[in-house]
């Protein structure tokens, strides 16, 4: 983050033009933008559980092969109410179970599955199909929920390793003992805090393993290259390095695939695509596929789609889909129409949604004897040069997610038969605005080989041919690869292959198409082709639409929460950063500080009943300012005249640092512990708000408005993190010394541009000798007692085997001073 205005890159937000606007709006708009770093402290967990996570799924595998195999027994005598309980079962436990998919083909079996689902689901025993396994997979919300026999197959000699203590019971109970003194009781609460940390840790862990195993596919989610698991963008096919899954879920891949686990991340910024573009005053954008998406424009951008007519008439030919059974019925058609389209000549270029399927049908063409190219995440360096000739007489490509690549395919020579297509006679002499354009016209169709359009409608014989392998979830991506043929009035051909195995048609169109193909008596390996069939296609792929505008809307609303506090806290930074008004806006901070911290010891109305001492310690901790007032006098005393002289004896105090240090240096040694506290606070605030949001969706259960919970308590922190911000700032401020901080060069003044060297946390100063903090207050730091105690419960950790090292502390474990917090928010602030 930046900690000088120099190193800005962002600019004023006056107005943007977007290049592809439905992927950048709508496609990348279900994930946050995330600015991330590594977490100071972490334990590594998921290489240590990855062995029992694999036994669980092995034994899984085989729990539902035996289950697919009771239930073919079952069907054949008959019992077809108790074999749909099994097969839901093997349908919950591995979806894309070859076994189970291939016998879903059979007539009626498909079927048999969604009504037992819904009769339990109907029922609410849902619970008692999943019991039966080691974990249920949902596709549709992408989850894995482990179950009682799962949780003890995983830790079968540890029966509690699931089990969370109950910490504010655990905590209350440690309080309330008598028999524990002060320091017994401090090490009693970090011993049942690190307990909790730690197991929900494995316990997260285990989960995000299981995700790793069941819902992402190497070579279609991910590929491992260099030693490393890099994401495969699902809309464009490109790798993308340097990207990481959130939660751990990229700890687990790796961990998955045997590649060194690097550490976790902590998120250190974040802001969804749709509130970054939504700051622009005015916005625009270009791409050829958003009509299907004009009412998620308006409704969250405001925007309108206007239509451009294209510049020549469309020559391409979009035919209907074929739908097969099975994928391997699906691919060999495929095969044998590129080999005829290969044997006449006509440029192929067949669409792929995976880097496995294109990899598949390499291998089938090669044993054809079929010379091709294949365009993947793994040859994406050839681009180029693959689609330089891709349109050139009689090649084949095979490309991955091409529809993304927004490239022009150049048709070569003898490719286009015809000069001018009679496919669109009538609209050019429609466009013909004088009669020597007409009979121009008329002398180019003469020469044309083919008399009757129909044949060309029922089989294009030049241009580019289009062959898909499987429907995209969204429509605009199926046009997009459709879109690569048919340019600038070049002639062409489109069509997609589709089968009841595919993703799309599995989780959302399955059944209905399904017993179609049962009641037309289609055989193994004859396709169905119809227009109402593939209108049902058309209407799985909205319904999946509306499913993913759902999830970009809510992100929306919770991200609209988070953008109010946002807006805040980086125009807060950002004047900082410009250097405005800085010491009034220190001196607001001392002021609300001391304001909380007098009123917080200054309850009722007789100064006997006052808490001096805590006072006294909190003044010494925060301000370095030391109050002795004796007993007589503390009777007489008026709660607005101390109050007064106290504040003035702080600001005089800061004052006197300022002399010394000089105003222009203070300046920037405030900007510069101010950002440092902001940006520290902030981190933590979205860890906190991240965690918020998981458990969230529960108060749905107590009939409460989750996103309703989450603004109400979102506000609560938002106002702790303030107050925060203004305690750490005013804490360091008064008690840095100057040659504790490194100012950047440019701060300086120097005319070195380098990167900055950065601010090092302020160390406290120690306490004025002779000043006691009340023995029932728990220290802080800058307190030697604290520091004590810290070596003393590093250790205790040591000596438990817990640690080798300060660095093995987790950052979330309770700080070994006892001081109660977080280890990340107490010493461990400054490693």
């Amino acid at each position: 983050m930046a900690v000088v205005p120099e190193h800005r890159v962002q600019r004023g937000h006056h107005y943007a033009i977007i290049d592809e606007v439905d992927s950048v709006l709508i496609d990348e708009a279900r994930t946050p933008l995330i600015i991330s770093g590594p977490v100071e402290v972490t334990v590594q967990h998921y290489d240590k559980l990855k062995p029992a996570v694999e036994r669980v799924v092995h034994k899984q595998t085989l729990l539902v092969n035996r289950k697919i195999a009771e239930a073919e027994r079952l069907m054949k005598e008959g019992k077809y109410q108790e074999a749909g309980v099994l097969l839901l079962q093997a349908k919950r436990g591995a979806p894309k179970n070859r076994r189970l998919m291939k016998l879903m083909h059979e007539p009626g079996v498909q079927q048999l599955i969604e009504d037992t689902e819904s009769k339990f689901m109907k029922e609410k025993k849902m619970h008692e199909i999943d019991e039966e396994l080691y974990f249920a997979i949902d596709e549709k919300a992408n989850t894995v929920d482990i179950s009682e026999m799962g949780r003890n197959a995983i830790a079968p000699n540890n029966p509690d390793f699931f089990v969370l203590p109950d910490l504010s019971q655990e905590l209350s109970r440690i309080d309330k003992d008598p028999k524990l003194s002060p320091r017994e009781k401090l090490v009693e609460r970090e011993a049942v805090q690190r307990e909790y940390a730690e197991k929900s840790e494995k316990i997260h862990a285990v989960h995000q393993l299981l995700k790793a195993y069941s819902l992402f596919e190497k070579d279609v989610d991910y590929i491992v290259q260099g030693g490393k698991v890099i994401i495969v963008d699902e809309f464009t096919g490109r790798l993308m390095p340097g990207r990481r899954y959130s939660d751990g879920l990229h700890q687990a891949l790796e961990a998955k695939e045997g590649v060194a686990v690097e550490r976790e991340t902590q998120t250190l910024a974040t802001i969804t695509l749709q509130n970054y573009f939504r700051m622009y005053e005015k916005l625009a954008g270009m791409t050829g596929t958003a009509a299907t998406e004009a009412s998620e424009f308006w409704e969250i951008y405001k925007l309108d789609v206007v239509v451009i007519p294209t510049h020549q008439p469309v020559r391409r030919v979009d035919y209907d889909d074929l739908i097969y059974r099975t994928k391997r019925e699906k691919y060999n058609a495929v095969i044998n129409e590129v080999e005829r389209l290969h044997k006449k000549g006509i440029p192929v270029l067949v669409g792929t949604v995976s880097v496995e399927v294109s990899e598949i049908l390499s291998r089938m063409l090669k044993r054809k004897g079929i010379p091709h190219q294949v365009l993947n995440a793994k040859h994406h360096q050839r681009e180029a040069e693959i689609v330089a000739h891709a349109g050139e007489r009689g090649k084949v490509t095979i490309a991955t997610n091409m529809a993304g690549r927004g490239t022009d395919i150049k048709l070569g020579e003898g490719v286009v038969k015809c000069p001018l297509c009679c496919l669109k006679k009538d609209e050019a002499l429609q466009r013909a605005k004088t009669p020597e354009e007409r009979e121009k016209l008329e002398k180019l169709w003469a020469q044309c080989k083919v008399q009757d359009p129909s044949e060309c409608i029922e089989d294009m014989p030049c241009g580019l041919h289009i062959i898909g392998t499987e429907r995209h979830e969204a429509r605009r991506i199926d046009n997009q690869l459709r879109g690569r043929a048919g340019r600038q009035g070049d002639p062409g051909a489109s069509r997609f292959y589709v089968s009841l195995e595919d993703d799309l048609m599995r989780l959302f169109s399955r059944e209905r198409i399904a017993a179609a193909m049962d009641r037309m008596g289609i055989k193994e390996g004859e396709p169905v082709k119809h227009r109402l069939i593939t209108r049902a296609i058309e209407n799985a792929q909205k319904t999946v639409e509306r499913y993913n505008f759902d999830i970009r809307k809510r992100l929306l609303e919770y991200d609209d929460v988070m953008n109010k506090q946002r807006e805040v806290i980086y125009s807060l930074r950002n004047d900082i950063l410009d250097g405005k008004d800085l010491k009034d806006r220190v001196f607001t901070m001392i002021e609300d500080v001391f304001f909380y911290i007098f009123d917080s010891y200054t309850q009722g109305r007789y100064p006997e009943n006052w808490d001096w001492d805590g006072l006294r310690a909190d003044l010494i901790e925060h301000f370095l300012v030391d109050i002795d007032i004796p007993d007589e006098e503390k009777q007489n005393i008026k709660k607005g005249e101390l109050e007064e002289k106290l504040l003035e004896l702080v600001k005089e105090r800061y004052e006197e640092k300022e002399r010394v240090v000089g105003s222009e240096l203070m300046r920037n040694y405030e900007r510069l512990i101010m950002l440092q506290v902001i940006d520290t606070q902030w981190r933590h605030h979205l860890y906190e708000l991240d965690a918020l949001k998981e458990g969230i969706s529960l108060r749905s259960y107590a009939q409460k408005d989750p996103l309703v919970e989450y603004k109400r308590e979102a506000f609560a922190m938002f106002e702790e993190l303030m107050f925060n911000i203004h305690r750490d700032v005013v804490r360091f401020l008064y008690r840095f010394r100057p040659e504790q901080v490194s100012l950047p060069q440019e701060v300086m003044g120097t005319a070195h541009k380098e990167e900055a060297g950065g601010i090092q946390t302020p160390q406290p100063q120690e306490q004025k000798p002779g000043v006691k903090t009340p023995q029932e207050k728990i220290p802080t730091i800058g307190d030697p007692v604290l520091d004590k105690k810290f070596l003393e419960g590093v250790e205790k950790l040591k000596k438990e085997g817990k640690i080798k090292a300060i660095k093995d502390i987790g950052r979330n474990w309770p700080c070994p001073c006892g001081s109660g917090k977080k280890f990340k928010k107490c010493h461990g602030r400054n490693l």
